[in-house]
């Protein structure tokens, strides 16, 4: 449990006087990455640990197909379709150039086949198969693509095909790549999928292209991706002692290249960084006086988990201050918002959350309010 300062507020809510701390000994930079744009980050606490011209728009080639395949997800999960439905392959999708399954035109192919040769052998063909099926064209489709990256906060993506072929208003960001990643492992039930290193259909077998996948059994996806225009792609992830993290390089020189500079980064940011679950949801962090109130004192936690990122071997110097509003009179609801949470390192504010009621505290008798408003009067 982390050692944990009380301020002393008693109207409104206010910070406290920063405190003098030993300087602490940052992790040493990341190394340099041969890449247009990369970002290595946390998965459960969301800190970046190395970028470079993360948030330049860039084509992302097939790595689209990650949020083709989230949008199929959230189908599936509504109920819209199913993983065994039937799919008319139409001729558009049979005739798409560059990495296919090779499914034939007017054969009927399951939602699942369809969405595990996209996933695995980044079939072009599949990807447009599915985009028809689910919204009768790539182009609705498209539109699908961009109302899921607005409601995950990719801000500087637009699409305009399910597959990353070349369009003159198709971009993303290695952040928002970064993002949608994340939103894969999170929501996806056939995450597993994107470790498979080989999918045969059509009496054809075809290998993952993500080498990562061969060389460190810690990586478990994502998706790769590769036209001349946006150069040698690659969004991945790993998960060691628990540990997940996510990179993502983009425009990178060969197949080669974006696995050994996604390697770098893997490397670096599981030999300097840890990452801790600092507290969860409803846990009680502090408690503070009640005026007025049913009961003497409220308790105090978070809405949300807090999940911390910090340079390997400094966990236990970690400090959490609790600024909390004075004074809290009641009726308090559940969940109201009456202070919040700081976390620092060797005297860096690292992380802040607010402090919310894990218990309601309902209005005490007329007694009790009267004789606190007197209380109140009395001291101030």
């Amino acid at each position: 449990m982390l050692k944990i300062v009380k301020s002393l507020i008693f109207v409104g809510l206010t910070f406290l006087t920063a405190v003098s701390y030993a300087a602490i000994t940052p992790a040493p930079k990341a190394p340099e990455v041969a890449a247009k744009s990369y970002i290595l980050q946390d998965y459960n606490s969301g800190k970046v640990l190395a970028a470079v011209n993360a948030a330049q728009r860039l084509p992302p080639a097939s790595i689209t197909k990650l949020m083709t395949a989230y949008v199929v997800s959230q189908e599936l999960e509504s109920g819209n379709i199913a993983l065994e439905d039937e799919v008319l392959i139409s001729e558009k999708a049979w005739r798409m150039v560059g990495s296919r399954s090779f499914i034939e035109v007017n054969s009927r192919v399951s939602v699942e086949v369809l969405l595990r040769g996209m996933i695995i052998q980044s079939g072009n063909d599949a990807a447009v198969a599915l985009a028809e099926h689910i919204a009768g064209s790539e182009e609705t489709f498209s539109q699908m693509m961009n109302q899921y990256a607005q409601q995950l906060g990719m801000f500087n993506t637009n699409y305009q095909n399910a597959t990353g072929l070349p369009g003159k208003e198709h971009y993303t960001t290695a952040e928002d790549i970064a993002i949608l990643s994340a939103a894969v492992i999170r929501d996806l039930k056939h995450y597993a999928w994107y470790s498979e290193k080989e999918f045969t259909y059509n009496n054809i077998t075809q290998h993952n292209r993500n080498k990562l996948l061969w060389r460190d059994k810690s990586v478990d996806g994502l998706k790769t991706g590769h036209t001349e225009e946006a150069g040698y792609c690659l969004a991945a992830s790993a998960k060691r002692d628990g540990m997940r993290l996510i990179s993502v390089v983009l425009g990178t020189r060969s197949e080669n290249a974006r696995a050994q500079e996604t390697q770098k980064l893997f490397n670096y940011g599981f030999r300097f960084f840890e990452t801790h679950d600092l507290y969860q949801a409803g846990q009680q962090i502090a408690d503070s006086k009640v005026w007025q109130g049913a009961a003497d004192k409220v308790l105090l936690g978070l809405d949300k988990a807090l999940t911390i990122t910090v340079p390997r071997g400094r966990y236990d110097e970690l400090v959490a201050t609790t600024n909390i509003q004075k004074p809290i009179i009641a009726p308090i609801v559940d969940g109201q918002v009456l202070g919040e949470v700081q976390i620092h390192l060797a005297g860096e504010l690292v992380a802040t959350e607010q402090l919310v009621a894990i218990a309601a505290v309902e209005k005490g008798s007329w007694w009790r309010q009267l004789l606190d408003m007197l209380l109140m009067l009395i001291w101030g």
